[in-house]
């Protein structure tokens, strides 16, 4: 197969011919979109086709529309939040447009590259490269990695049933717990058997004044006495198997659910709130642990205790058995109905508790935003509206409850009665029924009944459960956005030469950089300025692989960032934070949090270099003095320079620093910056500031500007160009200067004059 017919083939099929008939001799398809949108913005769909010579334009039941490449001078791709649009422009005008949705702006950006690598005369050498995680070949336009990149999970089974793996690892103990289950269930129906004999041929013939053995009455009294205990000992054991299994089932769910939460991507934590993946982890495991702790262990012994009762039942009386199977269909379908009923309400709950935990979250760490605004009444509303919501989803339930637990006893009591009747007509025929036949039944099928109404209530435990089960897997689910290689680089301890090739990035639809190509050399400090909004967290989000291009790659030492195992990789990075955030604990643990083996030395040292160390000393415990939630007892100045002090205690050989000194005054700026003189050295340093004096010992200054750079350079030469820089130094001057001295008695003539 020629290339043209290869290209020609990878078209869709409906539209090979259409296209097929429009191309001319050795005409060569280069790429191609499948826009999603008409002119309304509604979903149609319109093929778009570039060729070395035309682009076609085909929809169904429409005919094919060409334009020739010598008539075309742009074609250019748009993003409009949601929404994108493709344009092809003549010399003078705009020839026509495509729209499309976000889903296709990746297709879309390849075809508009196709267009440029044509127009520029560039022919593309490899149509493949190497997946830096696991090696294998992709294709140029991709940056994930069909191969390696983790898949969405496949739900085969519901929620509980998927809490099954977890255990596996215990699964003698399981076994045991079952066999134990049905030998204390079986001994327990040796009370409800023993009715038989104890009526024929104790209670009947002592009644009609016979004599009865004592040594009878003996052995049946003894029969009961020791299967009660027995019975005590056996479920005393099962129920230690069972629930020691089920705690552990539940304590491995809460680990595994934490542990997967820490590799998800920031990109995840910034679509959740706080309050919700609290309650999963907290309210929801809680409540699958009761279930699997209380109710299934119930739930298992109920069932061999019916499944025993209808072989006792049937034993004694097939007739009377069928007979006691009357209510049994009307209690499925109700089950049934209500299942769906509290499925929902359930979810609803769920809900609602993670809407006032999320209140919660929110207000107790804001407190002193709360009380500085007066909004403690706004704040109080704000849950006692949460709370409301969750009564009226709990009165939901309850309201389901309230009407189908008295039915499911009176179809139960109905169902005795319907075997009194029937075994009282077998009596009157004089059928091979006894009075003792009739009790043990009676009792038997009254026991099966009591176990029936607590299934049917299981129904309820159940449809919580799985609700919570559900909410957790929903993050067990979650694919990370940043996952680890397939063939990981053991970075060791980097240089730190750091190289940046076309790299782009989004959040969401919303493209923020644009082509960055950026070399930093070991050991140099760059600066990154611009103002709010123009990339500059986001680079050094990437840098730190918090966020995985989008298009480009990003390489440390010259390996893709990508191939190193992630925290490896992030043990060489250093990051200050433009808000310093400290754990509860002492100060001494909060500095050493990068490198819990730090020795109290290394501690101190590193304070030192950070200008924390005097302020330390000043506190009641020194370094063993607790900071509070979040830092909250020490000043914003002194949260950073403990800050800075944790990331340079694990020496790395990359720096950053997002706006470091943007919380502490003048003076300590200074003895931070003549700090960080000596720690930049042999270390490659990214700072991101806003105040640019802080800049002033960086090697280069990188200006950023609507995602691109439009300024790199030492700062002398940027001042001297008069260009992006100059201009955020002189309006940044501007800002800071005093008021001159004629503009102070001008305002005093003004007062006099009013005087």
């Amino acid at each position: 197969m020629s290339n043209a017919e290869a290209n020609l083939a990878a078209l869709p099929a409906r539209d090979q011919a259409p296209i097929a008939s429009q191309l001319e001799s050795g005409e060569i398809v280069l790429s191609f979109v499948e826009c999603d949108l008409d002119e309304n913005l509604h979903f149609t769909r319109t093929l778009v086709v570039l060729t070395d010579r035309h682009i076609f334009s085909h929809s169904d039941n429409t005919p094919v529309r060409s334009w020739k490449l010598t008539d075309c001078a742009s074609l250019k791709l748009s993003l409009h939040g949601a929404l994108a649009q493709l344009e092809l422009f003549g010399t003078n005008s705009r020839l026509t447009h495509w729209r499309l949705t976000a889903h296709v702006v990746a297709s879309a950006r390849k075809l508009v590259r196709k267009w440029d690598a044509h127009r520029q005369g560039i022919e593309e050498t490899s149509q493949e490269s190497v997946c830096p995680s696991c090696g294998a070949p992709m294709p140029m336009d991709r940056v994930k990695c069909e191969a390696c990149t983790p898949k969405p999970v496949t739900k085969k089974y519901g929620a509980l049933f998927r809490l099954l793996p977890f255990a596996k690892p215990r699964m003698g103990l399981v076994i045991a717990g079952l066999c134990l289950a049905f030998m204390s269930t079986g001994v327990s129906m040796i009370a409800t058997y023993q009715s038989k004999p104890l009526t024929n041929s104790i209670a009947n013939p002592l009644s009609e004044g016979k004599d009865v053995d004592p040594s009878l009455i003996r052995y049946h009294l003894g029969l009961l006495a020791g299967a009660a205990i027995l019975a005590w000992i056996l479920g005393w054991a099962r129920s230690f198997c069972l629930s020691r299994v089920s705690e552990r089932i539940a304590a491995d769910l809460r680990n595994r659910t934490y542990g997967h939460l820490h590799k998800l991507s920031l990109e995840f934590f910034g679509g959740k709130r706080t309050g919700d993946l609290m309650s999963r982890l907290s309210s929801d495991t809680d409540r699958i642990c009761d279930f699997l702790t209380l109710n299934l262990v119930d739930f298992i012994t109920d069932v061999m205790m019916m499944a025993m009762t209808a072989g006792i039942l049937l034993t004694i009386n097939p007739k009377l058995a069928l007979a006691s199977l009357v209510p049994f269909p009307i209690i499925a379908w109700l089950v049934h109905k209500v299942r769906q009923r509290l499925r929902r309400g359930f979810r609803l709950m769920a809900r609602a508790w993670s809407e006032m935990t999320s209140v919660l979250a929110d207000t107790i760490p804001g407190i002193r935003v709360v009380k500085a605004f007066a909004q403690e009444s706004r704040e109080v509303a704000r849950y006692r509206k949460s709370n409301e919501t969750i009564l009226e989803a709990n009165d939901r339930v309850n309201i389901v409850w309230a009407v189908f637990g008295p039915t499911l006893t009176l179809l139960t009591e109905l169902g005795l009665a319907i075997v009194w009747a029937c075994g009282i007509a077998l009596l009157i025929r004089k059928e091979a029924l006894s009075a003792g036949d009739l009790i043990l039944f009676t009792g038997a099928i009254g026991r099966a009944y009591t176990k029936l109404e607590s299934l049917s209530y299981m129904a309820g435990a159940i449809q919580r459960s799985s609700a919570s089960a559900q909410r957790i897997f929903e993050i067990l689910d979650r694919v990370p956005s940043v996952s680890e290689p397939v063939r990981p680089v053991e970075p060791g301890v980097l240089k730190g030469d750091i190289q940046l090739k076309n790299v782009c990035f989004q959040y969401g639809n919303r493209r923020v950089l644009h082509h960055i190509d950026l070399k930093i050399a070991p050991g140099e400090m760059v600066g990154l300025v611009g103002q709010s909004g123009a990339g500059k967290s986001t680079l050094v989000n990437l840098i730190c692989r918090f966020y995985d291009v989008v298009e480009g790659s990003i390489s440390v030492d010259g390996h893709d960032i990508r191939s190193f195992p992630i925290s490896a990789y992030r043990k060489n990075i250093g990051v200050v934070l433009q808000e310093p955030f400290l754990f509860y604990g002492t100060i001494a643990d909060n500095i050493a949090y990068g490198k819990p083996e730090a020795t109290r030395e290394e501690i101190v040292t590193a304070s030192r270099a950070a200008g924390a160390h005097d302020f330390i000393l000043r506190l009641p415990e020194g370094y063993d003095s607790v900071v509070g939630e979040r830092g909250q007892l020490l000043s914003g100045g002194e949260r950073q320079r403990i800050s800075i002090a944790r990331a340079l205690l694990i020496d790395p050989a990359i720096l950053i620093l997002d706006e470091a000194t943007s919380s502490v005054d003048t003076e300590t700026e200074r003895e931070i910056q003549a700090a960080l003189e000596t720690l930049i050295q042999g270390r490659t340093t990214i700072a991101i500031a806003h105040r640019l004096s802080t800049l002033n010992r960086a090697n280069r200054v990188i200006v950023l500007e609507a995602g691109r750079i439009v300024e790199q350079g030492p700062i002398d030469e940027l001042l001297a160009k008069n260009g992006h820089y100059s201009r955020l130094h002189a309006a940044q001057f501007e800002a800071t200067a005093p008021v001159s001295s004629d503009e102070d008695a001008d305002e005093d003539d003004d007062e006099s004059s009013d005087e």
